[in-house]
This record gives structure tokens, C-alpha cells and sequence, in this order.
């Protein structure tokens, strides 16, 4: 080879040369732990204060913390929210659940605002987030939020002084809430700066940052915490049944053999301390080894935060019946476990829908069931339960299954024999009775496990690895998503009991009176109004001529659910028809049904779809995958009562059955 030839050496992919192996980041980020700069964290560097804000967080946090003390306390809480997939969809529920009825001071609907305006409109701000890779929600709550009158220019100065922090002006919306004891104000900030580059803002600054920011703007307008201030809300906490900030100090006070001996040397902090020790002795989570020396329980923060939340939950209940005029005993409240779970299924009236967990979007049931009792349930995150559920609305809460689906028994079963393999072609060659459309119900759901959490493999050319332990794999799978989602809620009916009583259409009611298994009813609470309302209902069907006195027994029609059906969808499709200006249809099972899907009605017997032509239209039965086909060409047979879809004009478009 010669002097002016050379040979390139290849190196692996990413690689930036032999001196390291490593991208030029990590080479900074070496450099910086080197030379001990940076944010560090037990010397290395954390990355804390990377992003906008960072430098702002530092010193907030180098002030002096005595005076902070002093400050007015701002409670902040925040989450980030990717919008990628059906994120949006969330973040519009998010927004119009946080504007709902009630939430004012006059028990009136929130109103969004703005920096410049009082009233602003959600879906605008939502059209200019369409693209965004995320968005930033913050919950802001001061302590003594109540001796404000407004929190607008409160929540106004505090993003103006976010945006001097940050450096970039911010799109954000806000609405306030003073429904609960503790005012606070929402803020909703999209995931752009000013440049419509992606926001980034130091972890540190949204931990503490705006905190501290939003407690020297409180401190400000009320003046600082004075002694006296201070030492009351101390002896407050010392009696609460809940983790407090005292508990914290105790907790740092433990010395090498794990016992706390109260501090002396300041008579007030003693007595708050040694008060707070007793009271946690009559609740046994302490123990007093020897005079003035304490053991904790080990469990208790957790066992603390739990009671707290029970107590708020409690007080939640109370504070809906009370205000719907339902009177219930305490022991007939139920507080399913805090994973939102129950044993049961759980049928009745809706009470109340509300945010069990403003921070992560998690919401709850008030649901007065036909067993006589009220229960308080988590049903998830709002993105996962979207159909509107009123109050006074009937529903059944079912606890979700994880248990391994039947598809997932099939995989394991093919695989099994297969060396741990599967695909549509082993599938088929496994059983020769099954469709390649049947195989590949298996493929997505194991496409789905495998996004979710990589318990299965896919290789190049689409076979899957399936490991020995597939079934467990699947059950974990299946707990993560209840995690998420503990349960399904069923609406039943959308009218309220008493308007059921005298309503021309098949009702809730209705079904019961025929079910060969109705619902168990109690003696008391929305069973013993059940009991009452079908009494009515009885004798309505039996003057209607649907139902006959027979001895002691009522009989009713063989096909009276059918004739209250039809009553109530041709009133319905009359009215839609002079809306329309279009003629009703009637769909009779075996018709075929082509046309746009408009938009979709609600009926006591149910949701129905409005399909279109040039001329006519007809009401057929909804399903819910039809959400996000409204304005399309659909296709469908009539089956009974129910309908096979076909989406799009194409004749091999997805099938929906």
C-alpha cells in the first residue's frame, strides 16, 4: 500500500473511535463528572436541571431555607402527557371534565381563561396541539387558596414568572375549581415553546421550581407565615389520622437503632413531637421502648397515606349523598380496595363521577347499588372510560379479568408443540379447520403483549418466540392493563329510575321484569326504589295491554320488549326525519345496510347509529369500534338484533362483527 492510500476500519454502529466507544453525550456527560460539575448526585452527573428553567430551580433552592419556611405553603403537582396515538382523545376528555358542572363557588361550570382572556375555547386550543408531542398539566393549590376570591391573577403572574424561568412564552389555558376545601386552579400547557420547538423543562424546576415560585406570589399578597400561624397549623397536624409533616421529622430523627428520643433542647417541638407519638401509640403504628425513646412502625408512611386517603374518600361520599339527598349509615358505604377492584359486579344509580387522583387523571364512581348499599369505586384513567356516565344513570361496574384469554391457551397449546413457535402457517397446519382471518386474531394480541411489555418476541421474518411461561407472561400483561383500567362500566340505561316508570320504549326495568336472572334486589336504599318503581311499571304494562294479571303472578307479552323497541325508535325516527329532511328506512334482520355513518342516538333501549343515503336514512344498533368511523362508508347485514360492519366502500375492508 502506498504512502497516499489508505484502508478504513470499520467499527460498530454508533461508535465515535476507539478512544471511548461512546457517543459524544456520554462524553460530556464523563467530562463534566470528571471535572465535578454539573448537577451531582453522590458525584455523578443526574441531568435534573437539563432543559429549560434549570438554572432558575438552582437558585431557588440556595436560598435561604429559614425564610422559606416562612412562606406561604403552594401545593404543586404535575404530569407530563404524551399525546402520541389516541393521547388526544384523553387530553379533550381531560379538558372537558375539568370544566364540568359544579366546580365553581356558585355550583356553576368551570370556565376556561387564559393569559389575556376570561373565557376561552377548549377545542382551539386543543386544534393547535394537534402534532404535539406532549403536554404539561400542572394542579396549583395554595394552602390558604380559600382568602382568595379569584385565583386569575394568582395563576396569571405565577406563568409569567414561569415564562421568565423558562425563557419562552407558553400557549396554556386554565380553569379554577373551588368544589372542595382547598381552591385550586388547573393549568394545561402545551408541549411547544415560542418556536415551536418541543418544551423542555429542567425536572428540578417542575419538582420545585414553580413551587417555590407560586409560594413567594402567595407570600406576597398574604404576607408571610407569622409564628403563630405556624405553630397552630403544628398542633393540628398533631391529632390528624393522616402523614403529616411532623411524621416526617420523626421519621429523620431515628437514630443507628432505629428509635426516636424527643429533642429537649425546644420545648414546643417536644411537646409536638411527644404528642404526635402518643397519638400514633393509640393508633399503633409507635411503641415506647423505654421512657422517652420510640420505636415506628415500619409500615408507617405507607399505613398513614392509606388512612389519609381512606378519610378523604369518606368525606367524599358524604359530601355527594349528602348533597343529593340520599341519608346513608356509614356501614352501609363500601370503599372497594384502592386498586378500584370489587368482588362483584356492582349494578345501580350513578351518584356522582369525579377525579379520585387529580395528578394521574384517575377517577371514581359514587354508585348506589340494588343491594342496599353505596360504593365508592376507582374505575381508571377518564381516557379508558369516555362515554358520558350522568348522575342518575344506571350501570353495572364489573371488575376486569386477568385471568389468560382462550387465544392465549391456543398460542401456548401451538406453540407447545411447535419447538416455541408460532405463526398464521403453524397455526393453520396446527388445525386445518381454522381461517387465516382466525390466526390472526392471535397475531394482534400478541402484537399488543409485545408493545406493552415485551413478553413475547418477534423474529424478521414474523415467526414469534413464545416462552414456556406464556401464561404468565400474559397474566402479568393482563394485571398491568387492570392497573390502569381496574374495571368495565356498563350503562344500562341513560334514564333515570322514576322516568322509566312511565316511558313509552323498552327500559331497564323492562329487561329485569323478563330476565331469566334479574338482579338481586335489598329491601333498602335503590333496591328498595327499584322494588317500588317496577311496581309502577307493572301496572303501566298491564293498562298498555303488554303484561295480564294471571292469579297471583303478572305474564307479560312474548314479544313486549320488541314492541316497546319499535314504539320508541319510530317516535325517534320521525324526529330525525323532519331534522334530516330525509324519509326513515326500517332495517329488518337479513337487509343489507349501506350508507355514511352520521352520528349515533341514544335511546332507553340502547345507543343506535344514524346511517345516511341520498334519500333515506335508517337507525341501526351501535357498537362502540364505530367511534371512530363516524362521516365513512359503512356496510353491514342485519343479524337478529345485531349487525356485521363492514368499514369503507372496498369490498375486503375491515370487518367489524
Amino acid at each position: 500500500m502506498t504512502d497516499d492510500e489508505f484502508r478504513p476500519k470499520l467499527g460498530k454502529i454508533g461508535s465515535r473511535g476507539s478512544k471511548a466507544g461512546k457517543r459524544y453525550a456520554g462524553q460530556v456527560r464523563a467530562a463534566i463528572n470528571r471535572a465535578g460539575g454539573g448537577h451531582l448526585r453522590g458525584g455523578r452527573f443526574t441531568g435534573s436541571r437539563a432543559g429549560r428553567g434549570g438554572a432558575a430551580a438552582a437558585l431557588l433552592k440556595s436560598r435561604d431555607r429559614y425564610a422559606a419556611f416562612r412562606q406561604r405553603r403552594v401545593m404543586v403537582k404535575a404530569r407530563i402527557v404524551k399525546l402520541a396515538g389516541k393521547g388526544l382523545d384523553g387530553a379533550r376528555a381531560h379538558l372537558r371534565y375539568i370544566q364540568r358542572d359544579g366546580v365553581t363557588r356558585e355550583g356553576e361550570p368551570g370556565e376556561l381563561y387564559s393569559a389575556e382572556k376570561d373565557r376561552v375555547d377548549g377545542s382551539d386550543f386543543l386544534d393547535r396541539a394537534n402534532g404535539d408531542r406532549h403536554q404539561l398539566r400542572f394542579i396549583v393549590a395554595p394552602e390558604d387558596g380559600i382568602e382568595y376570591d379569584d385565583l386569575k391573577p394568582l395563576t396569571r403572574r405565577l406563568v409569567a414568572q414561569m415564562e421568565e424561568d423558562l425563557g419562552t412564552e407558553l400557549d396554556w389555558v386554565a380553569v379554577d375549581h373551588f368544589n372542595t376545601g382547598h381552591p385550586h386552579t388547573h393549568i394545561i400547557v402545551r408541549g411547544k415553546d415560542d418556536r415551536g420547538e418541543n418544551l423542555v423543562i429542567a425536572r428540578e424546576y417542575i419538582s420545585s421550581g414553580i413551587r417555590e415560585r407560586a409560594a413567594e406570589l402567595v407570600s406576597l399578597d398574604l404576607g408571610p407565615r407569622t409564628d403563630r400561624e405556624i405553630e397552630q397549623r403544628l398542633c393540628q397536624e398533631m391529632e390528624q389520622e393522616r402523614f403529616t409533616s411532623i411524621d416526617r421529622q420523626l421519621l429523620r430523627m431515628r437514630d443507628g437503632d432505629g428509635l426516636v428520643s424527643p429533642d429537649g433542647r425546644d420545648v414546643f417541638r417536644q411537646t409536638l413531637h411527644q404528642g404526635r407519638l402518643r397519638k400514633l401509640e393509640r393508633m399503633g403504628l409507635a411503641e415506647e421502648t423505654s421512657p422517652g425513646r420510640w420505636r415506628l412502625d415500619d409500615e408507617l408512611e405507607a399505613t398513614l397515606r392509606r388512612i389519609g386517603e381512606r378519610g378523604d374518600i369518606i368525606k367524599t361520599m358524604h359530601r355527594e349523598l349528602t348533597g343529593k339527598g340520599l341519608a346513608r349509615s356509614a356501614a352501609d358505604c363500601v370503599i372497594h380496595d384502592l386498586s378500584g377492584e370489587p368482588a362483584q359486579p356492582v349494578a345501580g344509580r350513578v351518584v356522582a363521577r369525579g377525579l379520585a387522583d387529580e395528578t394521574n387523571d384517575r377517577h371514581y364512581l359514587i354508585v348506589d347499588g340494588v343491594d342496599g348499599r353505596t360504593h365508592y369505586i376507582d374505575i381508571g384513567k377518564a381516557e379508558a372510560i369516555t362515554e358520558p356516565m350522568p348522575d342518575g344513570c344506571i350501570v353495572r361496574v364489573t371488575p376486569r379479568n386477568t385471568e389468560p384469554r382462550r387465544v392465549d391457551r391456543t398460542v401456548a397449546e401451538i406453540a407447545t408443540v411447535y419447538d416455541g413457535r408460532y405463526d398464521v402457517d403453524i397455526h393453520l397446519k396446527h388445525d386445518p379447520s381454522a381461517t387465516e382471518r382466525f390466526a390472526e386474531t392471535h397475531v394482534r394480541r400478541l402484537e399488543a403483549i409485545r408493545r406493552a411489555n415485551g413478553g413475547v418476541e418477534r423474529e424478521p421474518d414474523g415467526t414469534w418466540i413464545i416462552a414456556p411461561d406464556h401464561l404468565s407472561r400474559v397474566a402479568e400483561y393482563e394485571r398491568q392493563r387492570a392497573r390502569a383500567v381496574p374495571v368495565t362500566v356498563d350503562k344500562l340505561s341513560s334514564l333515570k329510575l322514576e322516568q322509566q316508570v312511565g316511558f313509552d320504549g323498552a327500559t331497564w326495568i323492562d329487561r329485569e321484569l323478563v330476565s331469566d336472572r334479574p338482579e338481586t334486589l335489598h329491601s333498602s336504599g335503590f333496591g328498595r326504589d327499584v322494588r317500588e318503581a317496577q311496581a309502577r311499571r307493572r301496572q303501566w304494562l298491564i293498562a298498555q295491554g303488554l303484561a295480564r294479571e294471571e292469579q297471583d303472578r303478572i305474564v307479560y307479552r312474548a314479544n313486549m320488549l320488541a314492541v316497546l323497541r319499535q314504539r320508541e325508535l319510530i317516535r325517534v325516527a320521525g324526529q330525525l326525519s323532519e331534522e334530516l329532511g330525509l324519509s326513515y328506512a326500517e332495517a329488518r334482520p337479513g337487509d343489507r345496510v349501506e350508507g355514511t355513518l352520521r352520528r349515533s342516538v341514544e335511546l332507553a333501549s340502547g345507543k343506535y347509529a344514524v346511517i345516511e343515503k341520498s334519500r333515506e336514512f335508517t337507525l341501526v344498533p351501535w357498537r362502540p369500534v364505530l367511534d371512530r368511523h363516524v362521516g365513512k362508508q359503512v356496510t353491514g347485514f342485519m343479524r337478529g338484533e345485531g349487525i356485521s360492519w363492514t368499514i369503507g366502500r372496498q369490498r375486503s375492508g375491515p370487518s367489524v362483527s
